[in-house]
C-alpha cells in the first residue's frame, strides 16, 4: 500500500520521536525494515489514546536468538485509514516531517522473516512492575562485566562465536528488578531509548512472548530464545 498524501500525527513531536526510534533501528542495520500496523484506537495491546488510528512500528535488534522486536506506537488522525504493510525503515525516516508532525508511507517491500511473526495485541498479563531507576544498575553491571571478561579472553580464542557466547549468558540472566523478564529486554530496552529515567517499567506474558514496556516503548522476545545468536552490543557507527 502506498498513500500519496502525508498522514497527521495527532501528538505534536511524535515526528521526532518516531524519527529517533527509527535512526537508532538503522545504527544496527542501515538496510532496516519496518512492519507497521495501523489499527482503530482500543483495537489492541500497543494501542495508547482514544480516538484516531494507533500506528504501531515494528523494528528488529539484533540482540540474541531471533532477535528482540522493538515497538514504538504513535497516534494518527482520526480519518487516516487502517494498514499492514512492511517498509524500508530509511525510506519511512525520509517520509517524516517534524516540523508539520507528518508522516508519508513508502512503497511496500518484501519483509524479512521476523515480519510475520509478531508478538500478540491482546491476551497480556502482568507479571511485574518496577521502575528504571531499579533497572539500571542491574543493566550496568552486565554491561560491565561484558567488557571485563571479553578483555580477559585469550587473544588465540577471541572469535566473534566466543564473544557471543559470553554475550548470550549474560543476557539470558534473569532480571532481577523485573522477574520473568531475561536481561536481554533491558539492554534492547535501553539502546533503542525506551529506558528514560525515572520512568515505570513494566513487564508482561502472553504466552511464549515476553514484553517490557514504558511510556516510551515497548520491547518483546520469545521467552525460549535459541541460545548463542548475537552479540547485540555494538550497533554501526
Amino acid at each position: 500500500m502506498t498513500t500519496p498524501a502525508p498522514l497527521p500525527l495527532a501528538d505534536q513531536g511524535e515526528a521526532a520521536g518516531l524519527a529517533a526510534f527509527l535512526s537508532r533501528l538503522l545504527r544496527f542495520d542501515r538496510a532496516a525494515a519496518v512492519r507497521l500496523q495501523a489499527v482503530r484506537a482500543g483495537g489492541g495491546a500497543e494501542g495508547g489514546g482514544a480516538g484516531g488510528v494507533v500506528l504501531a512500528v515494528f523494528g528488529r535488534l539484533p540482540l540474541g536468538g531471533t532477535g528482540v522486536l522493538a515497538v514504538r506506537s504513535v497516534r494518527l488522525g482520526a480519518d487516516a485509514p487502517e494498514f499492514d504493510l512492511t517498509v524500508s525503515a530509511g525510506q519511512l525516516l525520509d517520509g517524516l516531517d517534524e516540523a508539520a508532525d507528518e508522516l508519508r508511507l513508502p512503497a511496500a517491500v518484501t519483509g524479512p522473516a521476523w515480519a510475520g511473526l509478531l508478538p500478540p495485541r491482546t491476551g497480556w498479563e502482568r507479571i511485574a512492575e518496577t521502575a528504571a531507576a531499579e533497572v539500571a544498575p542491574e543493566l550496568a553491571a552486565a554491561i560491565e562485566e561484558f567488557k571485563q571478561r571479553s578483555a580477559e579472553v585469550p587473544e588465540h580464542h577471541h572469535s566473534r562465536s566466543v564473544l557471543e557466547g559470553l554475550a548470550d549468558e549474560i543476557w539470558s540472566r534473569p532480571l532481577t528488578a523485573a522477574p520473568g523478564l531475561p536481561l536481554r529486554a533491558a539492554h534492547a530496552a535501553q539502546v533503542i531509548g525506551f529506558l528514560a529515567p525515572g520512568g515505570p517499567v513494566t513487564a508482561h506474558r502472553s504466552g511464549a512472548w515476553l514484553r517490557l514496556g514504558t511510556p516510551a516503548g515497548s520491547v518483546a522476545l520469545r521467552a525460549a530464545a535459541a541460545p548463542g545468536a548475537g552479540l547485540g552490543l555494538s550497533p554501526l557507527r
